[in-house]
């Protein structure tokens, strides 16, 4: 990926601005195919249990977090895109523009909290993907699984030589992954509506209840529609082939991303909801199991059963690419930052080598280890990515002279209020 995303291409030269005003106006299919891959990376294993989750508190509180969602989303994923754009740098990742605008020390930091928010994601959908597939071999196929050990490589590497054969390859994989993934959540939603029930509906919570059940889902609803990891990699593609009219470009993309995430995810988890009592998604929830899971035990369907290790097969896997840029972005700046402070010049090469290396030898040991305990790194994870995603960028509209032009909007207020929400929220469950 170090040829396509990592900086080594240059800002369009004046010749070639010349054609990207029309460009950043011009719908293309590069575009579409981001907007999937930025699908992809929010669309994890996490939308299989997003229905539990946010449905558990009733119809009513959802019907205000769908109101919600969809602007969280756009406007905290695009001010972190024109936070990453605002550099002097053309070819400067996430963790260069935080060193450039807030000084060496916080650029550490900051980047060190960024990889350690992400990587423990990544470290889950190695063990995710080794579970999932192992399951279906034995549960499906009536067949006994290979040993761990070997099943875990195959997989891992699979998934790491599309990242290491480039960007395009990427986008390609990930798009003919993510479309079959819409469409079965799609089917399945469709499919569920003739079990739609009145039971959620009558389900109506007190103010104080309401109030609560909001807050402490937002978090949930945060990170199920997260694609901070890909931010950086893709703001840096924006500019490459866009020029001076990347913010444009890149504000456009982050919009439908939005639009398609709010639609067919909040559908899915409106169907879901709907075909279950409050009582069974507690039951699910005690169970911990995913949606789909749980239905097709209910229902003994075979469709759902049959569908269901495919859905989460897809999302892991797509999911996985984004977010192993994001922890891929981090490694390379600690790495960097380091032995420069150290008086060294890194080596691209042999930087790019270790993390490879790195990468792959600490996914499989994790999926060989099959520890349960990720789910809770995730969580500790959590306050830093809404850190970084909502705050982060607002916090830089006020301070830094590049990002001023952002300022006076109403929806800057908005993003930071959410983001406090959802980190408060966050804290509060972990120590409650």
């Amino acid at each position: 990926m170090s040829n396509t995303v990592s900086g080594t291409q240059g800002v369009a030269s004046p010749t070639e601005q010349g054609t990207c005003s029309t460009q950043a106006t011009r719908w293309e299919k590069r575009d579409s195919t981001w907007v999937i891959s930025l699908f992809g990376t929010a669309v994890g294993a996490g939308i299989l249990f997003l229905p539990i989750n946010a449905g558990m508190g009733g119809f009513w509180p959802l019907v205000v977090m769908a109101l919600l969602v969809g602007p969280m989303t756009y406007l905290a994923h695009r001010g972190l895109a024109r936070f990453v754009l605002s550099s002097k740098k053309p070819n400067a990742d996430i963790t260069e523009v935080v060193e450039e605008h807030f000084g060496v020390g916080a650029g550490k930091l900051i980047t060190l909290l960024y990889f350690f928010a992400i990587y423990p994601i990544v470290l889950i959908y190695g063990v995710g993907i080794t579970n999932t597939v192992e399951s279906f071999i034995v549960n499906q196929l009536q067949m006994s699984a290979p040993p761990r050990w070997l099943l875990s490589i195959v997989l891992i590497m699979g998934m790491m030589s599309v990242m290491l054969a480039g960007e395009k390859l990427m986008l390609k994989v990930t798009e003919l992954l993510v479309y079959p993934l819409i469409a079965i959540l799609a089917g399945i939603s469709l499919y569920l509506i003739p079990d739609w029930t009145g039971a959620a509906l009558e389900q109506v919570p007190s103010a104080k209840d309401f109030a609560t059940t909001l807050w402490l889902t937002i978090p949930v609803l945060v990170f199920s529609f997260n694609h901070s990891p890909a931010i950086s990699s893709f703001s840096l593609a924006q500019r490459r082939d866009h020029g001076d009219q990347a913010v444009e470009k890149a504000d456009a993309i982050l919009k439908r991303t939005a639009i398609v995430l709010l639609g067919f995810v909040m559908f899915f988890v409106f169907s879901c909801v709907m075909s279950l009592t409050p009582a069974q998604l507690a039951e699910a929830k005690a169970q911990n199991i995913a949606v789909l899971s749980y239905l097709a035990n209910q229902h003994a369907s075979p469709v759902i059963s049959y569908f269901g290790p495919l859905v989460a097969f897809v999302a892991i896997v797509s999911s996985f690419f984004g977010h192993y840029l994001g922890a891929r972005e981090g490694l390379k700046g600690m790495i960097v930052q380091n032995m420069r402070q150290s008086g060294k010049e890194p080596n691209a090469k042999k930087v790019e080598v270790f993390i490879i290396a790195f990468f792959i030898l600490t996914l499989w040991g994790t999926a060989i280890a099959n520890p349960s305990i990720l789910g809770m790194i995730e969580s500790l994870g959590g306050p830093i990515i809404a850190t970084i995603l909502f705050i982060m960028p607002m916090y830089a509209i006020k301070r830094v002279p590049a990002m001023a032009k952002y300022q006076g909007h109403i929806s800057n207020v908005f993003v930071a209020v959410m983001g406090m929400i959802a980190i408060s929220a966050i804290l509060y469950q972990l120590v409650g």
